[in-house]
């Protein structure tokens, strides 16, 4: 059993069930120091910041700097040497350790799903803990497998699903219980880019609605700015270089640690702070198999880009028109050109990289559920560059930036 289990599994409660907390509760760390038993330099040294209810902290900085053991210190997993930690305005030493973790969601890298038990008994955990009744279990079950899109799982065990739809299972594990707060280990680590890409982005959907409030550890500055409502940068030893925005931290890096954390292309990872839907996209021309190619060619010719997109029955896109296809009577079921498909929640940065990957100078942008929205090119991507508008204030919210 690993720690996340023995978080959520020791003991028995032996309470019935009772109100928890709001929905979202702000946090504080008020001058947290750790320092472990035999060791000449603190993990955690005077640590103070302030979380508000609904917003995600993101917990950055190069290993060793103290990012997990700050995260750890909330839940007790670790106890505090000096300080002290509060939730909704209350200190979490002055309660049940083992209850403060049943009302705290955790979700780590490693996932921590038990293997003999399946997936709707995995996400059932906490609340089975916490006495909830049957039928209670079963529809917070229910909803939070709908949720996460994997509502057809439920009798699945956890070696029966790809590591996606596992982190996925986590997440939805970790809001269980509806806690006030949330703690994040690198939750989306162990996975490829693509599906980590896709992660963060559902993950984004489901706080803009839930609103919870997360500390979120990660040693990817990018993923800390892609996710982050506020960052905290730390340095080796656990000491705050600088907690903000961001926008303020790429914008104002505090000192020359931050900035070299940061990196070098400040403006570029500003992207970042972007997302796709917040762009005026090129209007784009959409034509069915079988349409007269007459007409998709004097759409063309119309549009902002000179390129029918073709779609398919459920309105997909499934490709650009090629002069080939134009040549034809109708438009063909295949064409000649493979589209690269953007999601209108990724940030700029993120479709820059799959449109240079692919090789391809645009793509269509859909939304949610497929629907083309327009298309998004490097070249407006680098207009926007070359303006100097990086400096421009993008949305702070991360979860209100990702909404649909």
């Amino acid at each position: 059993m690993n720690s996340t289990d023995t978080a959520q599994a020791e003991g028995k409660s032996t309470s019935a069930e009772r109100p928890g907390r709001s929905t979202a509760a702000p946090l504080e760390f008020r001058h947290v120091n750790k320092v472990y038993p035999g060791a000449t330099e603190p993990a955690i040294e005077d640590l103070s910041l302030e979380v508000g209810a609904g917003e995600i902290c993101v917990l950055v900085g190069p290993s060793g700097c103290g990012k997990t053991t700050a995260m750890r210190l909330v839940n007790r997993m670790i106890d505090l040497t000096s300080g002290d930690i509060l939730l909704d305005g209350e200190s979490i030493m002055t309660g049940d350790p083992v209850r403060l973790r049943r009302e705290i969601g955790y979700v780590i890298q490693q996932i921590g799903l038990f293997p003999h038990r399946t997936i709707a008994q995995n996400v059932a955990t906490v609340p089975k803990l916490l006495g909830w009744n049957r039928d209670r279990i079963r529809a917070r079950t229910t909803e939070l497998l709908e949720l996460v899109g994997l509502a057809e799982m439920a009798d699945r065990y956890p070696g029966q699903l790809s590591g996606g739809q596992r982190q996925r299972i986590g997440v939805a594990r970790g809001l269980a219980a509806d806690p006030p707060l949330m703690l994040m280990d690198e939750p989306f680590g162990a996975i490829d880019p693509i599906t980590r890409e896709r992660l963060q982005n559902q993950f984004l959907r489901l706080q803009a609605d839930l609103r919870k409030t997360i500390v979120f550890v990660t040693h990817d500055i990018d993923e800390a700015i892609k996710m982050g409502d506020r960052i905290a940068v730390l340095r080796k030893g656990g000491r705050l270089a600088q907690y903000a925005t961001p926008a303020e931290l790429l914008m104002n890096p505090a000192d020359d640690f931050v900035e070299d954390f940061v990196g070098a292309d400040r403006a570029l990872k500003r992207l970042a702070l972007l997302r796709v839907r917040d762009f005026d996209l090129w209007s784009t021309p959409t034509v069915r198999p079988g349409d007269p190619t007459a007409a998709a060619r004097e759409q063309a010719e119309r549009s902002d880009l000179h390129h029918a997109l073709l779609l398919d029955d459920h309105g997909r896109p499934q490709g650009w028109l090629s002069e080939r296809d134009l040549r034809a009577d109708a438009v063909p079921e295949i064409p000649d050109t493979v589209a690269v498909v953007i999601d209108r929640d990724s940030t700029l940065r993120d479709a820059l990289a799959q449109l240079l990957e692919d090789g391809a100078q645009y793509g269509p942008v859909v939304d949610s559920e497929g629907r083309v929205l327009g298309a998004l090119s490097v070249e407006l991507i680098s207009r926007f560059l070359a303006s100097g508008d990086t400096t421009a204030e993008a949305p702070t919210d991360r979860a209100e930036a990702a909404a649909p």
